[in-house]
């Protein structure tokens, strides 16, 4: 963010895309309400290295059909964790998406894995005591979206706090202070996303016991309510970081 911008008062976020059709969504709407400027960066064709990681307010990493574990065959990530990993040097603001969640456990210090099946669907999560005081409460009770094959395991750091877990993953949230927050599961994701992610992922869902006709039907049951818990698990966190100022 440069000078002229902060004395206007205007905070940036800038989001981190590895695809197109998995971007911020819904999300995007609560950062504006905030009074978010929002810089995008698609991470396969950027130069990740040349960005400060300190200039912006607030960094959104999302997600991506990359492993966090496969820098050598995506050089970029490997940028990112070091992008992350001076961020979180400093404590300043980041937000993690299923991607995004597994470099931020990478770039803390645990390990990124492939996980045994994956976990696609409109499903729970279970908020731990601390995540029930936390922005991840919104989810409970109301099923989001999954669709990843890959989880990770949390350091060992006394100032990270896991915030959520599933029948599948243990790992569905995690936090450390009220600066970082990451989670597993895809509170961004609207109509568009949902539609885009049939179109191009639909094939697989029979392995799953799914079609894409169940998963549209469970989108008009628990669409509205999924993101009603989004802006509200955002705007929790968003308020959080501004506080500190």
């Amino acid at each position: 963010m440069s000078a002229a911008d902060g004395a206007r008062g205007r905070r940036v976020a800038l989001v981190l895309r590895h695809d197109s059709a998995i971007g911020l969504g819904n999300l995007g709407e609560t950062l504006e309400g905030r009074g978010y400027e929002i810089v995008t960066v698609d991470a396969p064709t950027t130069d990740v290295s040349a960005l400060d990681p300190l200039d912006a307010d607030l960094v959104i990493v999302l997600g991506g059909d990359e492993a966090a574990y496969e820098t050598d065959r995506y050089p970029y990530l490997a940028d990112e964790i070091a992008l992350l990993r001076e961020r979180i040097a400093a404590e300043a603001p980041i937000f993690g998406v299923c991607l995004g969640a597994q470099l931020l456990a990478e770039s803390l210090g645990g390990r990124a894995y492939k996980g045994e099946r994956k976990e696609v669907g409109w499903l729970n999560v279970e908020p731990t005591e601390a995540g029930a005081a936390s922005p991840v409460r919104h989810f409970a009770g109301v099923p989001a979206v999954q669709w990843h094959g890959d989880s990770f395991e949390l350091p060992d750091d006394a100032g990270l706090t896991r915030l959520a877990s599933s029948a599948q993953y243990e790992n569905q949230a995690f936090a450390k202070g009220d600066w970082l927050l990451a989670v597993q599961f895809h509170p961004e994701v609207d109509d568009e996303i949902h539609e885009d992610w049939l179109a191009a992922w639909g094939d697989e869902l029979p392995e799953y016991g799914l079609s894409r006709e169940q998963l549209r039907a469970e989108r008009a049951v628990h669409g509205p309510r999924a993101q009603a818990a989004s802006a509200l698990l955002l705007g929790e966190y968003l308020d959080g970081i501004a506080a500190r100022d």
